[in-house]
């Protein structure tokens, strides 16, 4: 049985929207993604939002594929329980704030469309670290590119970005457990492990503040350079 929400046709790209208080920003980040020269399905996953976020989305009834979680579990566990119901031959993460610019998706996932990647990620460092970003996260983000090149041998320039792009047969093999944060690392540590490239795009980026809503934290760090740590050396997690 299809779910409401889901396309009846082939697509492109699935497009997952972990959001948690985002009333402010969500409805034009759905209408964004909506009008991509794509066929493009959005999943927009309320983890647990307690403003308007949940009203927002009733507009959008028939367009989008809105999942809700009861309380918050966190964008790992959010990005998780979307990708049983993506279709696309390509999926990418989109934050629910306005960081990042949904217009470049298509220069993002047109690479795995075209047959010629299966792991993108949009770099936000291509040119130096954007302006207005807090000195602690410009730190932890250089440590964790260091820490990809230092474990995996692969030159990489933004581990943490949101825009990360994958085929979605090889996302689906990579038995995700993430909850958190730590989706990031872990993708990229099992991307890596399993051999594939990650081709890096320059994005742009318009970084947010604590007290406009940003949510990760430099104090998410620890759990990321673990996680690298972890599944450069476990191999469990792969199917027979």
């Amino acid at each position: 049985m299809r779910a409401e929400g889901e396309p009846k046709t082939p697509i492109d790209v699935t497009v997952i929207v972990p959001a948690l208080n985002e009333e402010d920003t969500i409805g034009e980040v759905v209408d964004r993604l909506l009008a991509l020269p794509l066929r493009c399905q959005v999943i927009v996953v309320d983890d647990g939002s307690t403003d308007g976020t949940s009203a927002v989305l009733e507009r959008y009834r028939g367009r989008i594929l809105a999942l809700r979680n009861p309380k918050p579990s966190g964008k790992g566990a959010a990005i998780r329980a979307a990708l049983p119901h993506a279709q696309g031959e390509a999926v990418i993460i989109q934050d629910a704030d306005l960081e990042y610019f949904p217009e470049e998706i298509p220069k993002l996932v047109q690479p795995i469309l075209d047959g010629t990647a299966d792991a993108v990620y949009g770099t936000r460092f291509a040119a130096g670290y954007p302006k207005g970003m807090a000195l602690p996260n410009k730190i932890v983000n250089l440590l964790l590119a260091w820490a990809v090149r230092l474990l995996f041998w692969r030159p990489i320039t933004d581990e943490a970005t949101c825009y990360k792009a994958f085929r979605r047969s090889l996302l689906l093999s990579m038995n995700l457990s993430c909850k958190r944060f730590e989706f990031c690392p872990e993708v990229t540590a099992k991307t890596l492990s399993l051999g594939r490239s990650i081709l890096e795009i320059p994005i742009l980026y318009r970084p947010r503040t604590k007290e406009h809503g940003k949510k990760i934290r430099w104090t998410d760090a620890p759990a990321a350079f673990w996680t690298l740590l972890r599944y450069r050396f476990d191999s469990s997690w792969r199917r027979p």
